[in-house]
């Protein structure tokens, strides 16, 4: 199945690409509004996708249908994200790469980024993801099947710009996993820039700032920017 997704460009013939992974039960109209504030018009003009997750019952929220890269069955590490559903995701986020290289759009022109679900998804897709990426970030999320990644991760991405951030008050995603994610990465030798927010489950106005700079970065970094 191609996911749907919102599309926004900042100028004519994009020079890259932004995918961006919502979370749960949220929809790829929810980072929509920021982008004003995450780009600059000196840099080359950036294609912003942001996908819909697929509808699925949540056994965490008694089974409700939303829109969800994957099941959680309950808070533990083990269990807040089922490998099934995971895998089918992998697919669907390849996909949605694999067509912005049809467009045009290269890998190593492509950062891929997410919130919470989204975040976990964007590094299980991004460190898979068996040709050179521009950068990866997740935004206050966690690293389950940490076992299976490590041994299906791709050397491509083995010094890829790699960003997680967190808040050190999140009550849904507890600042702990954030950190358990970080100290794992590192420990399989990847460099991670880490930063930490005084705020809960959310963005605040410094990370959008921080962010816009970790984008101009890699952006800038581009041959011909």
């Amino acid at each position: 199945m191609t996911l749907p997704c919102v599309t926004k460009e900042t100028g004519p013939a994009p020079a890259a690409s932004i995918i961006w992974l919502h979370g749960l039960g949220a929809d790829g109209h929810d980072f929509e509004p920021i982008v004003p504030e995450l780009v600059d018009p000196s840099w080359p003009a950036v294609r912003f996708i942001f996908p819909h997750a697929p509808v699925r019952p949540v056994t965490l929220n008694m089974g409700m249908p939303m829109r969800a890269w994957y099941d959680i069955r309950a808070l533990s590490l083990d269990e807040r994200a089922d490998e099934a559903g995971v895998r089918a995701s992998l697919e669907q986020i390849e996909a949605l790469i694999g067509a912005e290289n049809e467009r045009g759009i290269p890998s190593d022109r492509i950062i891929l980024i997410g919130f919470s679900q989204g975040g976990v998804m964007a590094l299980q897709a991004g460190l898979r993801h068996p040709r050179t990426l521009a950068g990866i970030a997740g935004l206050s999320c966690y690293l389950p099947m940490a076992e299976a990644l490590g041994a299906e991760r791709s050397e491509a991405n083995a010094r890829a710009p790699l960003l997680l951030m967190h808040g050190s008050q999140d009550p849904v995603v507890p600042a702990a996993l954030g950190d358990h994610a970080r100290r794992t990465l590192e420990g399989w030798g990847y460099a991670v820039q880490w930063h930490s927010y005084p705020m809960q489950h959310q963005v605040c106005l410094e990370q959008i700032a921080d962010l816009r700079a970790w984008f101009g970065e890699r952006l800038r970094a581009l041959p011909g920017a």
